[in-house]
């Protein structure tokens, strides 16, 4: 089926047409973001370790798996400007199979233990779990006004499969099997990761048709194409309330999930945890970040965004905090911990992103989309990037403590907003 047959230029599909193609194209999508999800949360809870191990360094430890995020932020854009060129199909088919090649690099910088081929490695992974980010928006391309949060959200849910499983396999059987048969410590997970980004770039070339941005005619004509800007795309985010709001909830909910998250490992490799076990922490966190995000669609559809940002903010700092009052040698807290903050990360992910969908046309969505993705997580590289510092100067429940407090911003603003509002709904014309 020609990704232009139902393309707004031709008058649209009927809206039998409409549902049947919205519909497959959340089954592809779903299907495609497993294998994707699995690479980029295998290779979380190695890499860090390894750099570690490679270098001495905790700073270096948390700046090789910062550069997981890093990769993702340089990526954001250039993914989504090539996406209103083209439509979301070829987009993601090179994202991830940039991915792959980082995966690559990672594999042979194990082998070689060569340290500065395993940063150009989490650079280029990076760009899998930009890509990865991207699918939610083409999720709620082609949803109705009412529905864009449950479709993002639904999109969203389905990476709890793949996210869950890869770091436990990565640091469980694929670990041991690598092993067994002569490879170092950690190197097969990069093989995992080789095979998801692969298999995700092949499900959506072969499947994602017709293309939804194609379809509800957001990619740009000729004239139109060499007119993108990212100063254009950052001003209409700026120009729009909603939309400001949305990119901090992203931002704020990425910072401190990114920025906990990435020493956590080494926070629970001093206090002697099998690494089965932080494997198993990972994979909670990732629990909630996804698994309960149909509830967190239902609640945006409902009661709005703001009360949901509120709600994200507020259970980002009890989890940060939680984490914080947890010893190296214990484990219930970060357990916890991290699997709140996940929760709360899914609040601002999907209530933001709702927002941010309903606030441009589909022709601005693409660039727009990719801007605000770009503040998100070069938020969550810049928490990332220093966190091995501050734990290094300080420690990581200093680290934890102030990420929570950060947090905070959130219910804050929410609430003003909230009350602003509702005067404004009861004020007398």
């Amino acid at each position: 089926m020609a990704d232009t047959q139902f393309s707004t230029v031709s008058g649209g599909p009927s809206p039998d047409q409409h549902g049947a193609i919205q519909k497959r194209t959340i089954r592809v999508l779903m299907v495609s973001v497993i294998p994707a999800g699995m690479s980029s949360a295998g290779v979380f809870p190695v890499t860090a370790p390894l750099a570690k191990d490679l270098t001495g360094s905790e700073t270096l430890a948390g700046f090789t798996a910062a550069c997981l995020t890093v990769g993702a932020a340089v990526a954001a854009v250039p993914i989504t400007t090539y996406m209103s060129k083209v439509g979301r199909r070829p987009g993601l088919r090179t994202g991830w199979l940039v991915a792959a090649l980082g995966a690559t690099a990672a594999f042979i910088a194990t082998l070689l233990e060569f340290f500065p081929l395993l940063v150009v490695g989490a650079l280029l992974m990076g760009t899998g779990s930009a890509t990865t980010l991207t699918a939610r928006y083409a999720a709620a391309d082609l949803a109705t006004e009412d529905a864009r949060a449950k479709a993002i959200a639904v999109l969203v849910w389905a990476g709890t499969f793949g996210s869950v499983l890869g770091p436990s396999l990565a640091t469980g059987p694929v670990n041991d099997l690598g092993i067994a048969v002569g490879l170092p410590e950690r190197s097969a997970a990069y093989l995992l990761a080789l095979i998801g980004f692969l298999s995700a770039a092949v499900l959506s070339e072969r499947l994602l048709r017709p293309d939804p941005l194609v379809t509800a005619g957001g990619v740009r004509d000729a004239a139109a194409k060499q007119k993108v800007r990212i100063s254009e795309s950052f001003a209409k985010l700026w120009s729009v309330p909603m939309a400001r709001l949305a990119v901090l909830a992203m931002a704020t909910g990425h910072a401190v999930m990114v920025g906990v998250m990435t020493m956590t490992p080494i926070h629970m490799e001093n206090g002697n945890h099998e690494v089965q076990i932080i494997g198993f922490v990972i994979s909670l966190h990732i629990v909630g970040m996804y698994a309960f995000s149909p509830v967190v669609g239902w609640f945006v559809d409902r009661l709005g965004a703001l009360p949901v940002i509120a709600a994200g903010g507020v259970l980002l700092f009890i989890g940060a905090e939680m984490a914080s009052h947890t010893d190296p040698e214990d484990s219930l807290g970060v357990f916890v911990g991290l699997f709140l903050i996940g929760l709360g990360w899914s609040c601002g992910l999907i209530s933001g992103s709702t927002l941010l969908t309903s606030a441009f046309t589909s022709e601005e969505r693409p660039t727009t989309q990719g801007a605000s993705d770009l503040i998100m997580v070069a938020s969550g590289a810049a928490a990332g990037l220093v966190s091995g510092a501050v734990v290094e100067l300080s420690s990581y429940h200093g680290l934890a403590h102030w990420a929570g407090i950060s947090a905070l911003i959130l219910p804050v603003v929410a609430g003003l907003l909230l009350i602003n509002q509702r005067r404004n709904q009861f004020r007398p014309a």
